[in-house]
């Protein structure tokens, strides 16, 4: 069953009438294109192609999307066979043997490549007004002809630097300027431009708020509006001097309250307020799309001004739906396309029936859309001047055609810009062609036209709150916060207020159920801000250790009986916990290890999925595995070791420390947690919750202590069976070799689960998207100030690429925030403590010996600040390309091709993470194959490893044992035991599958 949303009876027979005009009017066009079918391009047979195969399809738009960044034809043949060579496509014979070329830069290969850019440029062309500003106006002065108008949009890469961004509004300054001299020689258009007696702007430009400013960040509002704002301000009144409108498009679903609220304090400023030749834009494929409008209405009537309301249906679904699943949110987007019909046409009547308020821009390709759109305006007698329609270039061409001999005004939306840049709304535009869904596709089959302009129905679960996106039949992570929802950025000023009156507490040790005070207590300060004390954490002795290991024996039999449903009971509640003090916990991250907020929910995100997916995994071990067969029974089961020492690290203080020592608990051990003196607050805010979570005394005991001594008192304990360490490469080995000393008294060999770093490598290929690269390997390296053991340390990039790569990541780093953790515009926090920052400074002074310092980024004088630090032309056997630095610091290296990329990366004592930027599927494949890394991270950030989705560990020098959040890690922590039953009686025994 599916709710119809009824559009007034007033409209619809009206809709139904003009929607059969215009798609008589369409189909005649379109029945003359039919006839010159015989003379089709290569571009409509490829789409053709693609229509009837998604295995094409889908490696088409692959092959599309790559294209640009190929320089030569035996480039273009290669990726043309490697891509349509998949076993998922089916080929007509044509093109199979067309593809048949054994050699790129042969005949065949170098007619293969001609042939597609041929394609190429012609499918650009279709879409793309044009890739200079000339050639843009001819296209314009094209469509005048036709009795259109026009905005105007450039094409550009994605702005992650702020020369781009001051780039991106000279650029726009630049073209007001073109326009407005072209327009000059323009009579006003009766209709177009003269409408009700009003002359109209007749240029207009649509650009997009986020490359106003590199930080944009909707977790960081006001510093946002800031930066915007200023330069928006510029563009309007240059605008006003030219009389050029401006229209502001809407992006991605994270970006939209930030941009509507920007845009809403700006057009109330009195020297803007009375601009009528500006415009917003609202996308109806989005749940909370008509609230927004209501919004706008109430707000545009507090203003007093109209402006344009540009409705649209929206072009990231398939991103919308992909991300709310990856992160686990509420889908934003409507799942049906139907039901995006329908709220568009809800939002259309709700807009017109405003029009004294908004003026109304009808986006719509849909035939159907388009009729109740002007059904609503000539029922309503709404003033020419109060609406238009709008169709992008190269898209529905016939329809546009059809509106302007029903005499509305009709404004096609002009992308123009070279075509790299412009390749992701290519794709974008072809995907739309392509789908099952597309009306223009729909309307090409010649379906019938009661079907193609029935009214829209809602489906059913459309109309409810959409609950957050799993994945079946895996396991579902925590959801990250969504800062992008006003709810959870107060949440998190919250706590940090409440937080604030929390600092300076003591906490102590606990030891068999008792919180033990000591004699020496040490001070956590706020690495930011030194002089600011977290908070005192008590620190244990020798003797008090003894106590801890003698309460842990006591409790051990006990809790190895206890039933594994009950264990992982006890970690589910722990994880409940976590999830209800994330804004609390956040602040505490922020304030004692300098972790900027983002970075600081994730980390609890993951603390909460390792409670969960270790509760899980051992009611899966504690089943066994039978291997019967008959007259004997073969069990084969697991049971805990005994005591486990637990050593937690700084840098993920809690995630870390909570993904160990649930780990030892859940499978029975009594645990031991000791974490690094730098962190022991939030440390201590885990015991809490481990405690409350009703882990029994003894069986969990918080034992912080100087690492020399009681750290090494503990590894070394002939009654301590297992220690699980994550940090230093030094400290690891250490404890490895320490452990492996039998000592008196000791019956059983210690397991040591040890990680220990990494000097991680990105490779950058020719293929690569850049933008993608650049973004990713800022995040990768620059992340929590370099303070990750899966950082970035190393990115190596192809010659081809690398001079253009480096000039963008150069100032893509020098664009980063530096500063306080806890200010939400802020990318780049503090290191640990002095002694991390000056042993940077150390590695900084060692890397200008040996390459160029390509941006080193100036530093608050207080607190322990390291800027971030880039180095370039970088030998890899250099010291800076070797070391573990753990800091902010990158080290770029050139390669002269693939297979010395590979052999670079490589070429260090670690492998933990590793990461490939590449559109090329043979690199891809060899990447996998022969890149030593544990995690291998492709297309995206070498950082941020989710429990069951990315386990993660390495080898060689980066650590011994299993991956943490991975199938087979809780084994560590057991002892398997094989159990063989001779069920047989004076040779009687069932045989199982025979009647006796």
């Amino acid at each position: 069953m599916v709710v119809q949303v009824k559009p007034s009876t007033d409209y619809e027979a009206k809709t139904q009438k003009i929607a059969e005009t215009l798609l008589g009017l369409t189909r005649n066009n379109r029945s003359w294109l039919a006839q010159m079918r015989d003379q089709m391009r290569w571009d409509d047979k490829l789409l053709g192609f693609a229509m009837a195969n998604p295995g094409l399809r889908v490696q088409l738009f692959r092959l599309i999307d790559c294209m640009p960044a190929l320089e030569s034809k035996a480039d273009v043949a290669c990726h043309l066979q490697e891509y349509l060579d998949d076993p998922t496509v089916e080929l007509p014979s044509a093109l199979k043997s067309l593809l048949n070329f054994t050699q790129p830069d042969s005949m065949p290969g170098q007619l293969a490549a001609s042939t597609l850019n041929t394609a190429m440029e012609t499918l650009a062309k279709k879409y793309i007004a044009g890739e200079t500003i000339e050639q843009a106006i001819k296209t314009l002065t094209q469509l005048r002809k036709q009795k259109m108008t026009f905005t105007i949009d450039l094409l550009g890469e994605a702005v992650m630097t702020e020369t781009e961004a001051e780039a991106y509004l000279q650029r726009y300054l630049d073209m007001m300027e073109r326009l407005a001299t072209m327009v000059e020689k323009w009579s006003p258009l009766e209709g177009i431009e003269a409408v009700d007696g009003q002359v109209l702007p007749q240029a207009q430009v649509s650009v997009k708020l986020t490359a106003f400013y590199s930080q944009f960040d909707p977790l960081d509002p006001e510093g946002s509006q800031q930066q915007v704002s200023d330069r928006i301000r510029t563009l309007l009144r240059r605008a006003a001097e030219l009389g050029v409108a401006v229209h502001f498009d809407m992006e991605q679903y994270v970006y939209k309250d930030t941009t509507l609220s920007i845009l809403k304090s700006l057009l109330m400023e009195e020297e803007f307020r009375q601009r009528d030749d500006v415009g917003i834009t609202l996308q109806a494929y989005l749940r909370d799309s008509y609230q927004d409008l209501e919004d706008v209405i109430d707000w545009a009537r507090k203003r007093g001004t109209p402006l344009t309301v540009r409705l649209i249906k929206g072009a990231y679904w398939d991103q919308e739906t992909i991300k709310a699943i990856q992160n686990h949110w509420p889908q934003p987007v409507y799942s049906e396309k139907e039901s995006t019909d329908a709220n568009f046409e809800r939002m259309t009547e709700r807009l017109l029936e405003n029009h004294e308020l908004l003026y109304a821009a009808i986006g719509s390709h849909n035939v159907r859309s388009q009729a109740h759109a002007m059904a609503i305006a000539e029922t309503l007698k709404i003033p020419k001047r109060r609406i238009e329609l709008q169709v992008l270039y190269g898209m529905a061409d016939p329809l546009a055609t059809a509106l302007v001999k029903q005499d509305y005004r009709v404004r096609v939306y002009c992308p123009y810009g070279e075509l790299i840049p412009g390749m992701a709304y290519l794709i974008r535009r072809l995907l739309e062609n392509t789908a099952n869904t597309s009306f223009l596709r729909q309307n090409f089959e010649d379906r019938p036209t009661a079907e193609l302009i029935a009214s829209p129905q809602m489906d059913p679960d459309d109309m409810k709150p959409s609950p957050p996106l799993g994945t079946p039949n895996q396991f579902d992570q925590a959801a990250d916060s969504d800062y992008a929802q006003a709810a959870a950025r107060q949440a998190a000023e919250k706590a940090m207020a409440t937080v604030r009156q929390q600092l300076g507490q003591t906490y102590w040790p606990i030891i068999a159920g008792e919180a033990l005070e000591t004699e020496t207590v040490i001070d956590s300060e706020n690495p930011a801000q030194p002089s600011e004390i977290v908070g005192r954490v008590g620190q244990i002795t020798v003797e008090q250790a003894e106590q801890a290991i003698a309460a842990a024996r006591e409790a051990f039999p006990n809790w190895r009986r206890t039933p594994a449903t009950e264990r992982a009971a006890c970690l589910r509640r722990a994880a409940d916990l976590l999830a209800e003090r994330r804004a609390e916990l956040c602040a505490w991250m922020v304030l004692e290890v300098g972790k900027v907020l983002r970075e600081a929910d994730g980390e609890v995100s993951e603390a909460i999925d390792f409670c969960r997916y270790y509760a899980n995994e051992m009611e899966r071990l504690d089943q066994g595995v039978n291997y019967d067969i008959s007259g004997e029974n073969n069990r084969y089961r697991y049971f805990p070791r005994g005591i486990v020492v637990v050593i937690s690290p700084w840098n993920f203080p809690l995630a870390i420390a909570t993904g160990m020592t649930v780990a030892a608990l859940v499978t029975g051990n009594c645990t031991l947690l000791k974490p690094a003196e730098t962190s022991s607050v939030i440390a201590a805010k885990l015991a809490e919750i481990l405690v409350e979570a009703g882990i029994p005394k003894g069986v969990f005991q918080f034992v912080p202590g100087k690492g020399s001594t009681v750290g090494a008192h503990l590894v070394g304990h002939p009654d301590v069976h297992m220690i699980a360490f994550t940090g230093s490469r030094q400290v690891g080995c250490q404890i490895y070799a320490d452990a492996a000393q039998l000592k008196p008294g000791q019956k059983h060999l210690k397991r040591v689960v040890a990680e220990m770093g990494g000097k991680n490598a990105i490779i950058v290929d020719q293929s690569a998207d850049l933008d993608q690269a650049v973004a990713g390997v800022v995040q990768s390296a620059f992340g929590y100030s370099g303070q990750k053991c899966s950082a970035c340390s190393r990115v190596i990039v192809l010659n081809q690429v690398y001079d253009n790569f480096v000039a963008r990541l150069t100032e893509a780093t020098k664009s980063l925030n530096v500063g306080l953790a806890e200010d939400s515009g802020v990318k780049v926090g503090p290191v640990i403590d002095g002694k991390a920052r000056d042993r940077i400074y150390e590695y900084i002074e060692k890397g200008r010996q040996e390459a160029t310092v390509a941006v080193s980024q100036p530093v608050p004088e207080e607190g322990y600040f390291v800027g971030p630090t880039v180095f370039v032309d970088v030998a890899p056997d250099a010291t800076i390309a070797q070391e573990e630095i753990f800091g902010p610091v990158l080290a770029v290296i050139k390669a002269d091709s693939f297979d010395q990329a590979i052999a670079i990366a490589n070429g260090t004592d670690y492998a933990l993470t590793g990461g490939l930027y590449s559109r090329t599927p043979s690199h891809i494949d060899r990447a996998q194959a022969d890149f030593e890394v544990g995690n291998l991270y492709i297309n995206r950030g070498c950082t941020g490893a989710i429990v069951a989705r990315q386990p993660f560990g390495g080898f060689k020098l980066s650590g011994v044992g299993s991956k943490a959040g991975g199938p087979d890690y809780l084994q560590q922590f057991l002892e398997p035991r094989a159990v063989t039953e001779n069920v047989q009686r004076q040779g009687f025994a069932p045989i199982e599958g025979v009647d006796s």
